[in-house]
């Protein structure tokens, strides 16, 4: 069950919840709008329902160099209902496999453009998450 790599400069948006299509569509919709530019490449195959965190790691450990996708942003059940449609973000690196944190679709891009220029790696944002696990901007950046 390999993952599909990303297209050029983007984060691979995974869906994993499918009862709702038009949550889907939402939560698209919601990543699309914070920026004018694409920062999300997005992939819904049934084949990745209810897949876990360590699913998604074994994959990737067994992966060549050049294919290992180091993080992956699900669009799971709870970020479908989430009003702020907050993805899980899974580290798939060698670094911290499995490690997770929640991100808002309104620090999607924030987020996604840091990764793929390798300016910040996942665990930089992770270890700015609150108390629930969620990132919400660095140093008392506010939500607006």
């Amino acid at each position: 069950m390999p993952l599909p790599y990303p297209d050029d400069l983007t984060s691979l948006v995974l869906r994993t919840d499918f009862d709702d299509d038009a949550a889907w569509d939402d939560l698209r919709a919601a990543l699309d709008a914070v920026d004018q530019r694409t920062h999300a490449t997005y992939v819904s195959d049934p084949r990745f329902s209810g897949v876990s965190v360590q699913e998604l790691v074994d994959e990737e450990a067994g992966a060549g160099e050049d294919e290992q996708i180091v993080q992956v942003f699900l669009a799971d059940a709870r970020a479908m209902g989430d009003p702020s449609y907050a993805l899980l973000a899974v580290d798939l690196s060698d670094d911290e496999p499995g490690r997770t944190f929640r991100l808002p679709a309104r620090w999607f891009p924030d987020v996604s453009a840091n990764l793929t220029i390798g300016n910040m790696g996942l665990a930089d944002f992770a270890d700015a998450t609150d108390a629930s696990g969620t990132f919400l901007g660095f140093d008392g950046e506010s939500d607006s």
